[in-house]
């Protein structure tokens, strides 16, 4: 996802406090724009219908609609619409099935207000973003399959994918030409049998690959 202007975010969370701090921290920069907030995911589905948000920042815990159920239906709506999952759990479940239903991020509210900007770019510009604290608790609990079928350079990649990097940035921190990573994108997954971006991260974290410290 490309656009001129700020970023628009709409946050939904049912704690009054940390919408306020959300809203706060976020209109610190100038390039992120708070459009809405709402303090459940029936309001914030109405609410993104009418601002149509480039970001939503969707807590996990609320009531009537949790955020991972809510989450197939903010991309039911809004197709382009980034999902970022922003919890206090860093449960492999939680993430994987966020990541399942369509969310492109998943951070913890105890990151710094830099990393909740990180991602927020991120993902608006098409992207993936798993806060450190996430990353480490896949990584404790990963099972790596010694029978994976995928050469050294194609973890390199997935691994990048992860990281919420795009296919120039991939080229760029790998030392390989543009055309390379975007070849080794496609063969991936068709390797795999997958379709799209969020189903190579799902398979990454399921296997311990992307969460690794360099």
């Amino acid at each position: 996802m490309t656009k001129s202007g700020p970023i628009n975010v709409l946050l939904v969370d049912n704690h009054p406090v940390v919408l306020d701090g959300l809203r706060a921290i976020l209109q610190t920069y100038a390039h992120l724009n708070v459009a809405g907030t709402a303090a459940d995911a029936q309001a914030g589905l109405e609410m993104a219908a009418a601002l149509h948000p480039d970001v939503v920042l969707l807590d996990i815990k609320m009531p009537k609609i949790n955020g991972i159920e809510a989450i197939s239906l903010f991309k039911s709506a809004l197709p382009a619409c980034g999902v970022i999952m922003l919890s206090m759990h860093d449960d492999k479940e939680y993430i994987s099935s966020s990541v399942l239903r369509g969310a492109s991020g998943y951070i913890l509210k105890d990151v710094s207000t830099d990393e909740i900007a990180a991602a927020v770019e991120a993902v608006a510009k098409g992207g993936t973003y798993f806060s450190s604290g996430v990353a480490d608790a896949i990584l404790e609990t990963a099972r790596v399959d010694e029978a994976e079928p995928l050469t050294t350079r194609e973890r390199d990649v997935l691994r990048e994918l992860v990281a919420g990097k795009n296919n120039r940035e991939i080229a760029d921190v790998l030392g390989i030409t543009l055309a390379t990573a975007e070849t080794h994108r496609k063969h991936l997954k068709k390797k795999l049998g997958l379709k799209s971006t969020a189903e190579l991260v799902r398979y990454a974290l399921d296997r311990g690959i992307g969460v690794l410290r360099p």
